[in-house]
């Protein structure tokens, strides 16, 4: 399957304005296509993920997080540049959902956690995955297609309380046998948090 055959529910683009697609009626995954930073890459490839703690929040779009990564283990030189492309991302996501209260998860997985494929109680779901594979991701109906969201990827889902049935759902990769890690960067609006 080709992006001009997925393009009625999937919009994919290469700048942070793609991910305005989601808005459209028939659109479950808006992908903004992008890599990570020369620097962030390096310095996220250099890092232990074992030394840093999983870090959940409750807050303004345009809260400060340098001192939140810190105090969860990030040195200072990933910490600033991670903390500035989070703030970024949390005001796009506010920007998406209307809602300024968000609830932010950085999380490092080592389990095939989520590994069926879903989609989430939320209205809107974004996820950037920062180290390890990305989320894979399928048409409802035709689910033995799988795609990938690339590492330093944004994508935004449209879940269940938005479109129900869903037309795309997605995944973490199986990642338990291959001893891997995932640097997973996950952002709902607190009203429609409570699904997974």
């Amino acid at each position: 399957m080709t992006p001009a055959m997925l393009e009625d529910v999937v919009a994919f683009g290469y700048d942070r304005t793609s991910l305005d697609a989601i808005a459209r009626p028939k659109t479950a995954l808006a992908i903004w296509w992008r890599p990570l930073p020369d620097a962030m890459k390096a310095g996220l490839a250099a890092l232990d993920l074992d030394t840093v703690d999983d870090v959940t929040l409750d807050l303004d779009a345009d809260a400060p997080l340098d001192d939140a990564l810190r105090n969860a283990g990030y040195p200072d030189d990933i910490a600033t540049p991670l903390a500035a492309d989070i703030g970024l991302l949390l005001r796009r996501q506010a920007a998406l959902t209307g809602d300024d209260r968000l609830r932010l998860r950085l999380e490092v997985i080592e389990t095939d956690a989520c590994r069926r494929f879903h989609a989430d109680y939320v209205t809107l779901r974004l996820l950037c995955t920062y180290a390890g594979p990305g989320t894979q991701w399928c048409r409802a109906a035709a689910p033995d297609a799988i795609y990938e969201v690339p590492t330093g990827a944004v994508g935004v889902f449209k879940g269940r309380m938005l479109l129900d049935p869903p037309t795309v759902l997605h995944r973490s990769p199986p990642i338990a046998a291959t001893g891997g890690q995932r640097l997973i960067l996950v952002i709902d609006p607190i009203r429609s948090n409570d699904g997974m």
